[in-house]
Order: C-alpha cells, then sequence, then structure tokens
C-alpha cells in the first residue's frame, strides 16, 4: 500500500513538472508581453491569435517549418532505411564478426557529438555543404544511425531464424527476406525509433546553429534564437513559436502511439 502511495505521489509530482510549463506556454502565446508578466499562469484577457499571424508572416516561420520538415522527414527516412539494412545483416551474421560489427556501430554512442564538430565543419566545409540543407541532412543521419542501429538491431535479434530458414529453402534471398519478413516484423521496433529520431531531429539546434548562415535555410530551433536578445526576449513569440513546433511532434506521437508502445515493450515479451 504504501508503495502504491509513494509511486502515484512520484507521478503527481512529475506530471505537474510537465504540465506547468506547458500551461504556461500555450497560455503565453495569446498574451502580450505585459498581460504575460503581470499573469503568467492567468488565462489570457482576450484569446486573439495575433501572435500567431505576426510569427508566420513577420518572421517567416512558415519557412522555418518547411526548412525543419525537408530536414526531418529526410534524415529520419534515409536513417531508418540504413540502419534497418545494417541491423539486419547484424541480426543475421552468425559469431564474433556480428558482435564485432554491432559493437562498433554503437561505440558512435559513446562519442559526444561536440567532440568531433570541429573535423565534420572543416570536411563539411571542403565539400561545400555548410550553409545547406542536403549538409545538414547528412549530418542528422550520420548521428542518428548509431542509436537507430542499436535499438533496431536489438529488436531483429529477436525475431525466430526458423523463419529466415525457411524463407532460405524456399529459394528466397537476404534482399526479400529483409523486405517480406525482417520488415513487416520489425514495424513496432521501426515506430519507436521513427518517434526517438524525429523528436531528437526535429528539436536540434546545435548542427544547424554550426552549419547554416543565410536566413531563408534556418529550421524552426534556429530561428526561435531571434526572439532571444541580449537585454530581452519576446517571450509571447516564443512561446507561440514552441507551440507551432510542438505541433507535429504531438501528431507524430498520436498516430504511431500503438506501435510505439509495442515496440517498447517488444524486446522484453520476446525476451
Amino acid at each position: 500500500m504504501g508503495f502504491k502511495i509513494g509511486r502515484a505521489g512520484i507521478l503527481f509530482v512529475y506530471a505537474i513538472i510537465i504540465i506547468v510549463p506547458i500551461t504556461v506556454v500555450m497560455l503565453g502565446s495569446f498574451k502580450s508581453m505585459g498581460e504575460l508578466f503581470d499573469s503568467p499562469f492567468g488565462l489570457p484577457e482576450s484569446w486573439n491569435a495575433q501572435n500567431y499571424l505576426d510569427i508566420i508572416v513577420h518572421h517567416d516561420m512558415g519557412q522555418a517549418f518547411i526548412n525543419s520538415a525537408i530536414v526531418t522527414l529526410s534524415s529520419v527516412t534515409l536513417t531508418l532505411l540504413i540502419a534497418s539494412c545494417a541491423a539486419y545483416g547484424i541480426a543475421r551474421l552468425k559469431g564474433w564478426l556480428s558482435w564485432l560489427i554491432f559493437g562498433f556501430l554503437v561505440l558512435g554512442m559513446a562519442i559526444p557529438p561536440q567532440a568531433n564538430m570541429i573535423p565534420q565543419y572543416v570536411q563539411f566545409d571542403r565539400l561545400g555543404l555548410l550553409n545547406s540543407l542536403t549538409g545538414l541532412i547528412l549530418i542528422m543521419v550520420v548521428t542518428g544511425l548509431p542509436v537507430a542501429t542499436f535499438i533496431l538491431g536489438g529488436f531483429m535479434k529477436t525475431l525466430p531464424n526458423e523463419m529466415f530458414e525457411a524463407a532460405s529453402v524456399d529459394g528466397v534471398g537476404p534482399v526479400r527476406s529483409y523486405i517480406s519478413i525482417a520488415m513487416p516484423l520489425s514495424l513496432p521496433s521501426i515506430a519507436a525509433t521513427s518517434i526517438f529520431l524525429f523528436v531528437i531531429q526535429w528539436n536540434e539546434l546545435l548542427y544547424p546553429l554550426m552549419f547554416i548562415q543565410s536566413p531563408d535555410k534556418q529550421t524552426i530551433p534556429l530561428r526561435l534564437l531571434n526572439f532571444q536578445g541580449e537585454f530581452l526576449t519576446n517571450y509571447p513569440l516564443l512561446f507561440t513559436g514552441v507551440a507551432i513546433a510542438s505541433i507535429p511532434i504531438t501528431i507524430i506521437y498520436i498516430l504511431l502511439q500503438r506501435y510505439f508502445v509495442e515496440g517498447m515493450t517488444a524486446g522484453a515479451v520476446k525476451g
């Protein structure tokens, strides 16, 4: 009984920590600067969408939204494609070679991105990929591959070998097995990985800040920095931008929620 009460109390505190900032941001997006400071937790005097119109029309948030969508969708798709192929190969290999390759890929998770940024900047500069969405997509794919391969590889190792052996007896090759067997069975894990990658890459600030200079190629996190000044921050517009930026993540999670839960629990169930 005491354990349940303690757990409920911890969950309640955690919910308050999450709900309060979200409430302040959503309500603040409909307020003026003075109204926000006078009553940060109160309801707006009038539910005016002027902040949303200003941030889209006058601050070109629409272009930043498009840039973020292009970079995130492209990088997530490429990362999942490459990582699923690598995970399938690792899962089908036997012995020490499988673990060696798997460990080499996962080693990328142990190296902080900040340690590689200067060499990456120099390399991308020589390749002419700075200040371009293409370069940003490539660096997102590279940084997302280790964790995506780790998640998908761990799941695909739990798939029964008997299915692949039976398919091989019927004359099905590795590519067909990957497309017809491994990928359909791995959909929950792929969905969980895609949500994880989408959230990280949609909210990525460090690489756009380092690689992008042109205002017309800025992503949403980079554009939101424009509302923060040295002496004054326009919090209503900043909160409005945060609210707009959270819409795709919310939609993706709602659409893939069932697969996400299945992907998070599949390994435990199979084990």
